[in-house]
């Protein structure tokens, strides 16, 4: 479905390329365009149009620029970055295209019926989820997420480290040798490290308790800032750990989070809608046990 309309627009687009107007801008200068009939629908662009403003009629059934502005909202994404002077006319010849083929059809197959519930369904949801979190997200509640979720946080202690990795034990003794005569621990991880974090230096940014393993942490927290661990065995390898800073962190500030909580109270916002709702509608369900599963792939059955 997706590609067929697609085709149209494209071929609608093809054609306002050749229209009058799109023409006329293209001429080279000193030539005389052709005389030719102007659309009778041109003379719109130039007055305050409305969404209701109707653009063409095809027998009978009008297409306003309302109906043009949410086609132009559900593009493709190759047609997006085309000029508005170039899309209202291809667009305009999109729907006329497919009015006359729906005023073609007739009566619709019971699986078009179907699918445009669906739609219909779908759209109306979204509408309502807008509705909902466009009030949702205030400054007070904001401050009321951000006092529930980091109120009498505790301050924890985090780490900023580096580490080689490689597979055996040997190896990890041969660098720290290395290290202890002069040689640059991120040198070394950028040759010797098999860890993704090799080509940085082996730098692993920072971390609090309980984001690496045990054996791994162990040994962080027995160092001082500067220092180098002895050989530690993962079940990822051999590791040579140098810890490059620590410090105490508490509860960020709101502007760093505010992102991260504006999305946790829509999302709290619409889930206790559809909460509300669900518990006030009249709900039945057939056991789904007596259908089989595999009946959700049989097309056939939108025809019956």
């Amino acid at each position: 479905m997706l590609k067929r309309n697609a085709f149209l627009l494209g071929s609608a687009l093809s054609l306002s390329l050749s229209l009058p107007g799109f023409a006329e801008d293209t001429q080279p200068t000193g030539e005389t365009p052709a005389q030719t009939e102007q659309p009778a629908m041109t003379e719109m662009a130039k007055i305050d149009a409305t969404g209701a403003t109707v653009l063409a009629s095809v027998n009978g059934d009008d297409i306003t620029l309302g109906h043009l502005i949410a086609a132009r909202q559900a593009l493709p994404q190759q047609y997006q970055g085309l000029p508005n002077d170039v899309l209202i006319q291809g667009l305009l010849e999109q729907l006329i295209q497919q009015t006359v083929l729906g005023q073609a059809m007739g009566e619709l197959s019971r699986r078009a019926e179907i699918e445009l519930e669906n739609q219909r369904r779908s759209m109306i949801a979204t509408e309502k989820v807008q509705e909902l979190i466009s009030t949702a997200v205030t400054e007070e509640a904001l401050q009321q997420a951000y006092d529930t979720t980091y109120a009498g946080a505790e301050p924890t202690q985090e780490y900023q480290a580096s580490h080689i990795l490689v597979e055996t034990k040997d190896e990890a003794e041969s660098l720290i040798k290395k290290l202890s005569e002069g040689a640059d621990f991120g040198d070394l991880a950028k040759e010797f490290s098999t860890g993704p974090s090799g080509p940085n230096g082996g730098d692993l940014g920072w971390f609090g308790p309980g984001m690496m393993v045990k054996p791994f942490e162990d040994a962080v927290m027995t160092l001082e800032p500067g220092q180098v661990s002895g050989p530690v065995e993962t079940q990822f390898g051999w590791h040579v750990v140098k810890l490059m800073d620590e410090r105490m962190k508490g509860a960020p500030p709101l502007d760093e989070v505010r992102e991260e909580l504006a999305l946790q109270i829509e999302n709290d916002a619409v889930e206790q809608a559809v909460t509300k709702l669900l518990e006030a509608a009249t709900i039945e369900r057939i056991d789904l046990e007596t259908i089989d599963p595999d009946a959700i792939s049989n097309l056939t059955l939108l025809n019956e």
